[in-house]
């Protein structure tokens, strides 16, 4: 039994013509006769009787009529009731620092709006230690940038977007009596090799890409200085101690004029970013809503050139 067939069946008795209350419904005559009949074979019971002056319902068909009607109105209140509920709850999401510079505020400005009731709770940390929180269920969602860190059984990982590296200095800067190319020129990995770099532990999502794109070009970096703090890093590149390869999210958090900044030339080189989540039959209401906002957010944000060197998954 279908709602269809409720209302066609209500229709019919309230007009006492098939043919009206098809013209109402929007149906053909024949479609809608055609319910009724199978409505009645399930019920092996004559429901309208069907004459030259149109159609009455049966002893039996009054009594279901009124059964039917109220079930259509359940229906319907319960339809205005799925449609007009807001939703609720307590939402886990993890973001690395550079990715929190860019994405942390329009995401809860857009959570905040659509979905005012959802409490959202930011982590910020690194890939690998946010890929061990989702694991251990203490996060719902993350944002992560090793693949391998996705592997746990049942884990969901929707690519987002991939991110060019660039070369970080200070304005004018010339480090350690060692002078990077000139401003505004893309920098190769040979070069970005010699200067004093100041990286990333090999915790990070981001030293690991960095690490296969240094062996691929079998060049060995100069890395004076491992920092696993983005604020950290950037002030102390800032402060002329040193070079970083960043993505160009982290220019989010920096002064305007602070840094002089180059794109990293090499094809190669480039950080994917991963929407991680647990398994989708452990995702609440409330976290299936966030992760479908933060894609919206992310794709914004990448279309509208605030997410510096950002090139979209649109898949």
């Amino acid at each position: 039994m279908e709602l269809r067939q409720l209302r066609y069946f209500v229709a019919a008795v309230e007009y006492g013509s098939l043919g009206k209350a098809a013209a109402e419904l929007g149906v053909v005559t024949s479609a809608l006769s055609q319910q009724i009949s199978r409505l009645e074979s399930e019920l092996s019971t004559r429901l309208l009787v069907r004459g030259a002056a149109g159609v009455a319902p049966t002893e039996a068909g009054a009594a279901f009529c009124q059964h039917a009607m109220l079930a259509l109105r359940h229906a319907e209140a319960a339809a205005a009731a799925a449609q007009g509920a807001r939703l609720t709850g307590v939402v886990a999401l993890g973001l690395a620092p550079t990715t929190a510079t860019i994405l942390a505020i329009p995401l809860i400005e857009a959570m905040g709006r659509r979905y005012p009731l959802i409490r959202l709770q930011l982590v910020e940390g690194m890939s690998g230690h946010l890929a061990a929180m989702l694991k251990g269920r203490q996060i719902d969602l993350a944002v992560l940038f090793n693949a391998e860190s996705v592997t746990f059984a049942r884990s969901e990982a929707i690519p987002l977007l991939d991110e060019s590296l660039f070369l970080f200095g200070a304005v004018a800067n010339s480090v350690d009596g060692v002078e990077a190319p000139p401003a505004k020129n893309p920098v190769t990995l040979e070069e970005a090799a010699t200067l004093p770099l100041i990286l990333p532990s090999r915790s990070h999502g981001l030293r690991v890409s960095l690490d296969r794109a240094f062996t691929a070009a079998n060049v060995n970096p100069r890395i004076v200085m491992e920092i696993d703090s983005l604020a950290v890093i950037m002030q102390a590149v800032s402060n002329r101690h040193g070079y970083t390869i960043q993505p160009g999210a982290a220019l989010s958090r920096a002064a305007v004029g602070t840094f002089e900044v180059r794109p990293v030339a090499d094809e190669s080189v480039y950080r994917t970013n991963l929407l991680a989540s647990l398994p989708e039959h452990e995702l609440s209401p409330a976290a299936l809503a966030l992760r479908a906002q933060l894609r919206k957010t992310v794709g914004s944000l990448v279309r509208e050139g605030r997410w510096l060197g950002a090139t979209l998954h649109e898949a």
